[in-house]
């Protein structure tokens, strides 16, 4: 397996809007970025969804998070995203992204959340919440799974604390919080942006 673009590290753009969308993907892009996801708990998300597929275009790997159900996955799927994140491990969900062409990036916490998400067909993982069980759960998990599984830190992370998940043995991160916040202004994001890429290029 084999993460899907350049810079693996994803953008959630937890409760964006219409309204701004366009504008903040563009600064990610811009700043380095190429895998974007819009949370299903964001206001208007299935308009915000093809407004920011449109305008990455071929240049950045856009989608959903927050994805809980198969029915969901389609509908993602069907406003032309291409990536399908989840916060937990539900394999009846994996098996619609896949069916739909979804790349999958599966929450898990345990080692038989992960296997049961590889199973069903699972592309990547991503332990959440990173930061709660720290750089040695990643170790002991990274151990047990196929070397080849991207593996992603999701949850309290920062340009300060990436290059520690990163030695820990995942491959990138999903950055929320601390990237984006609701409101907040394009200058803030794109200045974010550019610190988290300049601390996964540093490691």
């Amino acid at each position: 397996m084999a993460w899907p673009t350049a810079l693996p590290l994803i953008a959630i753009l937890r409760g964006i809007t219409p309204d701004e969308v366009v504008d903040h993907v563009e600064a990610l892009i811009e700043a380095g970025f190429d895998a974007i996801e819009i949370p299903l708990n964001s206001l208007d998300w299935r308009r915000s969804i093809p407004l920011a597929v449109q305008a990455a275009g071929k240049r950045a790997l856009v989608g959903a998070g927050t994805v809980l159900s198969p029915e969901l996955a389609s509908e993602v799927a069907d406003l032309g995203g291409h990536l399908m994140v989840t916060p937990n491990t539900d394999p009846a969900t994996i098996r619609k992204a896949r069916e739909r062409n979804l790349y999958t990036a599966i929450g898990f916490m345990t080692p038989s959340e992960a296997f049961a998400a590889l199973a069903a067909g699972a592309q990547s993982l991503k332990l959440f919440p990173s930061t709660n069980l720290g750089p040695s759960y990643i170790k002991a998990i990274r151990a047990v799974l196929p070397p080849d599984v991207p593996l992603l830190a999701v949850g309290g992370v920062t340009p300060d604390n990436l290059g520690q998940f990163l030695d820990a043995g995942c491959i990138g991160a999903g950055l929320g919080g601390d990237l984006y916040k609701p409101g907040q202004p394009v200058s803030r994001t794109r200045d974010q942006a550019a610190a988290f890429v300049k601390a996964y290029r540093s490691v």
